[in-house]
């Protein structure tokens, strides 16, 4: 599960005329319209990359110079002469793309492309650049459209899927090889179904087919989706609607949800030569494992599986030969909750590889041989490796993103392949956005935290010395000009004695003894933090602080970053923990900030409108919950994201009645606003419909719905607005002080 931001709500309509007896006297105050415009919080960044020799750092102040760390010394960057000081072309890249439904070998700049999420196959219609490349097909769309066309790493072959079925295209002499034959609405060749790809292989990429390195063989998975049931979605409002259409449009996908079938799994290798299908040996697993990830050996001669169970409680890396299809386990991972899809090996020009693994309830680098043994552990302790930044072989050093010194910020450490002498790069608490020089001797450190804008300066790259502070951006002219209320960094000690991270933002014009509406966005699902210790600014929030409103944002242990240990505490009890950390964090804003306990709004989309509805029908501390496409059932949500935190529903029957809001509406409290896109996709408007059933059958008349039409899990351009400031509105009522003695 995945969701648009659903925190920041930038885009709101109207005039709003209320002013707080306690706001600050001679500093402007936000409208409603200006949150829509781009309000700079901080000033500009001061600009500072390194160089095309690696070793100097280029700072643009009024002019460009070069500063070299090693000397200290400074001076004029380097003009070139002659035609050559023209800008050098970008490096290019051969791809295959589609265009007017046939294959075509193409160049794009090198890091150009897709950026970003990945997308579909990547295709050109006729109104794209003029014709170049060479034609690899000529039959066009007659067949079938041509999607997830991919070219191997050398060149010589490319491949698509038409119809759910494999196709390979030799690109010297244009032959095409139909690897399948057998695809169709049921049977997915060398394609990810709609679970597959959002929750395993990442929204938007549905390749399921890999090359090795030099174009012999190409692995691709077949799904087998005839055991999985159908879920159907239905558009209202169609194009020419009224006018030309009258009937609804319907959209028919496989859909698993909790406890029901999933699509089973098949891998096999395509061999060019001799054009040979060889079938992986996946006899040892159960059959309705998850192949959760594909990719070859640098050399291309061994194809490597990661292969989890149903429930996610383990996860083995195998490796298969190519030729035979023979399967060999080299690590296997469990854990008492559920273990994450584990990160490829990071291969070392030795042979051997790094591995992340959290099998100590944290996240850590290893050492291992080809083949699985275990060399060392190169990190331990109670915080985690979040990435592997860089590796010197030579030196047996790494470079890794860790939270050893806190998991709301970033930080560069360093360590040695035999564990010894870990080393901080990056000194202060914060956010640490870091570049390695290309000798890895300096680090450029463009460094934030919640009370201080982006400061950049040259570190020491053995040390983590200030060599130079190059500058510090201001408050931006939003800061300057409006009433502005800064992100105060909080440790709030829940009922257990916890330590939660959270952040508070006070109303313009604070005074003691005062009560003040409290507004808590969240999401709070598994390992998705809500605060980071970054110089950040929502120009909504800081609407929101000037009318009067308190901004708690919390985040709950399983949702804290500090490692699988602390995510686990949800497993099999979605919501229930994230609440009582919830209702702590705003006990303290009550006791500590002046909140008025009787005038509590909780907000979110995806996850976070569970939590909303969740918290409504769970908790008396909410007068308000804004909640947003919520899974208001687990078993209504997909099998492989569900079951990983929840079990089965027929294994965990318990967990699932305890955390539904479903079955709980009839403990409805407060005020709870239902909010939907009729066409979502991934979180159905059945879960709303469902509630609200619930709801009235309870008699229950604290409630109220707005469906939007034509939107899906994040809602319709067109409608954005309408949302924000229905939201707005519901929040606006709170601002009102509770009459006592009514």
């Amino acid at each position: 599960m995945r969701l648009p931001n659903p925190l920041l709500f930038s885009s709101l309509a109207a005039f709003l005329s209320f002013l707080p007896a306690a706001y600050a006297q001679g500093v402007e105050r936000l409208t409603y319209e200006q949150t829509k415009k781009t309000i700079l919080w901080q000033g500009p960044v001061p600009k500072a990359v390194w160089a095309v020799d690696g070793r100097h750092l280029e700072i643009d102040d009024t002019k460009p110079v070069w500063f070299d760390p090693a000397t200290g010394q400074t001076k004029a960057k380097p003009i070139d002469e002659g035609p050559a000081a023209a800008a050098p072309a970008p490096a290019m890249r051969k791809v295959v793309v589609v265009r007017d439904g046939d294959l075509w070998l193409d160049e794009q700049p090198v890091g150009g492309g897709r950026g970003g999420a990945r997308r579909r196959a990547p295709t050109a219609g006729p109104a794209a650049a003029p014709v170049r490349g060479v034609q690899l097909t000529t039959d066009g769309a007659a067949a079938g459209r041509k999607e997830e066309a991919h070219l191997s790493p050398n060149g010589s072959a490319a491949s698509f899927v038409r119809g759910n079925n494999l196709f390979v295209v030799d690109v010297a002499s244009k032959a095409v090889w139909p690897v399948t034959k057998d695809g169709g609405p049921e049977l997915f060749h060398g394609l990810h179904d709609w679970v597959y790809q959002e929750e395993l292989y990442g929204r938007g990429d549905f390749q399921a087919h890999w090359w090795n390195a030099n174009g012999s063989m190409c692995a691709f998975l077949s799904l087998d989706e005839s055991a999985v049931r159908e879920f159907t979605i239905v558009n209202h409002v169609p194009e020419g609607f009224l006018d030309r259409e009258r009937s609804v449009v319907s959209e028919v996908t496989n859909y698993p949800k909790a406890g029901d079938p999933n699509p089973f799994a098949r891998l096999s290798i395509a061999h060019r030569d001799g054009q040979k299908i060889v079938a992986v040996d996946l006899s040892t697993f159960p059959k309705d494992a998850l192949v959760v990830r594909v990719e070859w050996t640098q050399d291309g001669k061994t194809l490597l599986a990661t292969i989890q169970d149903r429930i996610q409680t383990w996860a083995e890396l195998c490796a298969i030969e190519p030729t035979t299809g023979a399967l060999t386990k080299w690590i296997r991972e469990e854990s008492p909750t559920w273990v994450n899809r584990p990160e490829s090996p990071r291969w070392l020009e030795d042979g051997t590889f790094l591995w992340l693994s959290e099998r100590t309830g944290y996240a850590h680098a290893y050492h291992y041989e080809k083949g699985g043994k275990l060399l060392a552990a190169i990190t331990s302790g109670e915080w985690q490796v979040r990435r592997i930044d860089r590796v010197d072989e030579v030196k047996q050093q790494l470079w890794f993103e860790g939270t050893k010194d806190g998991a709301t910020g970033r930080h560069l450490y360093r360590i040695g392949f035999d564990g010894k002498d870990l080393v901080s790069l990056t000194p202060g608490v914060g956010t640490h956005e870091y570049e390695l020089s290309r000798d890895a001797a300096f680090v450029l450190d463009r460094w934030s935290a919640m009370d201080q804008p982006t400061k950049v300066r040259v570190l020491d790259g053995n040390s983590g010395a200030v060599v130079r502070e190059v500058g510090q951006a201001t408050k931006g002219e939003g800061a300057k000009t409006y009433a502005f209320s800064e992100r105060q960094r909080l440790s709030i000690k829940a009922r257990d004695g916890y330590e939660l991270d959270a952040c508070v933002q006070l109303p313009s014009g604070w005074q003691e003894g005062q009560r003040y509406p409290v507004f808590l966005p969240t999401y709070s699902g598994p390992d998705a933090p809500t605060v980071r210790d970054s110089w950040s600014h929502s120009t909504y929030h800081q609407f929101l602080t000037q009318q009067g409103f308190v901004i708690l944002q919390v985040n709950v242990r399983s949702a804290s970053g500090r490692g699988q240990v602390h995510t686990g505490t949800c497993y099999k009890q979605l919501g229930t923990q994230e609440l009582k950390d919830l209702e702590d964090a705003v006990d303290h804003v009550v006791a500590k900030f002046g909140g008025d306990a009787a005038r509590v709004a909780i907000s979110g989309w995806s996850y976070g409108g569970f939590m909303s509805a969740y918290a409504l029908t769970h908790s008396n501390k909410f007068a308000l919950g804004l909640a947003g496409a919520g899974v208001h059932d687990w078993r209504l949500y997909d099998t492989i994201y569900t079951e990983r935190y929840m079990q089965t529903p027929q294994q965990n029957p318990t967990g699932y009645d305890g955390t539904s809001v479903v079955k709980a509406a009839k403990n409805l409290r407060g005020h709870l606003v239902l909010i939907h896109g009729s066409m979502d996709d991934n979180v159905h408007l059945q879960n709303t419909m469902q509630l609200l059933w619930e709801l009235q059958s309870a008699g229950k008349q604290n409630v109220e719905l707005m469906v939007y039409p034509r939107s899906r899990h994040g809602l319709h351009p067109a409608v954005n607005g309408h949302s924000h400031e229905l939201q707005w509105l519901r929040l606006k009522k709170l601002l009102e002080p509770v009459n006592k003695a009514g």
